[in-house]
């Protein structure tokens, strides 16, 4: 979770008394809608719940996320959501639909994220599926105040799990977090944890720590790190002292790293300065850290090996997967930017998953912005072949006591890195609620 520290910008969590209800939904309807019209006129132009109209027009949704920036940069998933609309219309469309997806880069800053809204708002999609976003604060209003769904987010800020026009498919980086530090609790000395020097990163130690203190472990040493350097010199030496701890301790610190792209910049300058810090293990989350990154800071003489890896779906050689691979093989084989392992990928396939079985739900009615929020409202249980548990999107009082009444898939995969490769180290899912619960967020 990343996003730029402002100096005055209001908490991202919710009361501890508060609970989403009818009246307060159509409450933050208006109010987006209000945000809309004081930013933009155009904005004030678009009916909620009329964008997309029926019959023979395509079926228009838009896929954003950020490329070509100094920080985290997410190309493959507009490109495989291009991918996705060219297969889906190759084999009969959405209801006899085409499907009509528009792609935007959000550059990783507010501006940009804004005007990726504004453009969704303006070309009547129905639904913004499977993206990544720091701004949530930019984006969220004007997708509000048009009453348009953001469905399958990457989780990367806490809004995706408190907006009542979220349709979220993971438990974002405090599912990943807490299920980390719940397996590193039992097994590690002092926990590092490196993480970004931004307002979202700020709410990732609290995860981290529930985890660590549901297996009877301190809280981890809190390090800041730039979402944008070129080196972590200093940052790897401080994570690795404070992880070395007692000399005398039986049990060897662990350096946990959350930077996003830059985890293999950090891991780099990791490996040089571990070498004065022996038997200091690694733990990360997916969308940090995949095969790739493994492979290119030295597989199984790297710095990963034997690390433990928390994420939100099987290991990307599960046969689940099949399905999603199809499609890249058929409509982007030679696209480079499409990698079947990349977390970004599939959570856009997990969203378009989703978005395909409410507009089937519809049964050929009229598809709005209006309607696909009401079939997903409205208790639709959707199945993602053995991805994820069965999502169902309802606002729960379980996780709203710590500011996320969306998040409703709280089960995180365990893997570990095991002779340079990625590979499932528990089978299934580990729920986590409970951990999260647990979180300290005051």
């Amino acid at each position: 979770m990343t996003g730029k520290r402002r100096t005055s910008m209001r908490s991202t969590f919710l009361p501890r008394s508060f609970r989403f209800t009818r009246s307060v939904r159509a409450t933050a309807l208006s109010a987006g809608a209000l945000a809309a019209c004081a930013s933009l006129a155009v904005g004030c132009g678009v009916v909620p719940g009329v964008s997309g109209g029926s019959g023979d027009d395509p079926i228009v949704v838009m896929t954003w996320a950020p490329d070509g920036t100094s920080a985290t940069n997410k190309p493959g998933m507009p490109a495989f959501a291009l991918a996705y609309a060219r297969w889906i219309n190759a084999n009969g469309g959405l209801n006899g639909r085409k499907l009509k997806v528009l792609t935007c880069n959000d550059h990783n800053d507010t501006v940009s994220a804004a005007a990726c809204a504004r453009r969704a708002v303006k070309e009547h999609a129905v639904a913004v599926v499977g993206s990544y976003s720091q701004h949530s604060d930019a984006f969220f209003p004007h997708l509000e105040g048009a009453g348009i769904p953001y469905i399958g987010g990457y989780g990367v800020t806490n809004a995706e799990f408190t907006s009542p026009l979220s349709y979220p498919v993971n438990g974002g980086q405090p599912s990943l977090l807490a299920g980390l530090g719940k397996e590193l609790g039992t097994t590690c000395g002092p926990v590092s944890l490196v993480r970004p020097d931004t307002i979202a990163g700020d709410a990732l130690p609290p995860m981290l720590n529930a985890g660590l203190t549901a297996g009877g472990h301190d809280k981890a040493e809190d390090q800041r790190a730039p979402e944008d350097a070129t080196e972590y010199a200093t940052q790897a030496e401080a994570a690795l002292d404070n992880a070395t701890g007692d000399s005398a301790a039986d049990r060897k610190g662990c350096v946990v790293t959350a930077l996003g792209d830059r985890t293999a910049t950090f891991m780099d300058s990791f490996r040089r300065t571990r070498e004065d810090h022996p038997g200091i293990r690694t733990g990360t989350v997916l969308g940090s850290v995949d095969q790739t990154v493994i492979n290119a800071a030295g597989a199984a003489s790297g710095p990963f090996e034997g690390a433990y890896v928390t994420g939100w779906y099987p290991v990307s050689s599960d046969p689940a997967w099949a399905p999603m691979k199809k499609v890249i093989s058929e409509e982007a084989f030679s696209d480079t930017r499409i990698d079947p392992t990349d977390t970004g990928v599939q959570t856009t396939w997990i969203a378009y998953t989703v978005f395909r079985q409410a507009v089937e739900s519809l049964d050929g009615g009229e598809v709005t912005a209006d309607s696909v929020r009401g079939a997903l409202d409205d208790g639709l249980k959707v199945t993602t072949g053995g991805l994820t548990p069965t999502l169902r999107w309802e606002f729960t009082d379980q996780l709203a006591s710590i500011g996320f009444p969306r998040l409703v898939n709280a089960e995180v995969t365990l893997q570990a890195v095991q002779k340079g490769r990625l590979v499932a180290a528990r089978k299934g899912f580990v729920d986590v609620t409970k951990t999260l619960e647990k979180a300290d967020v005051d």
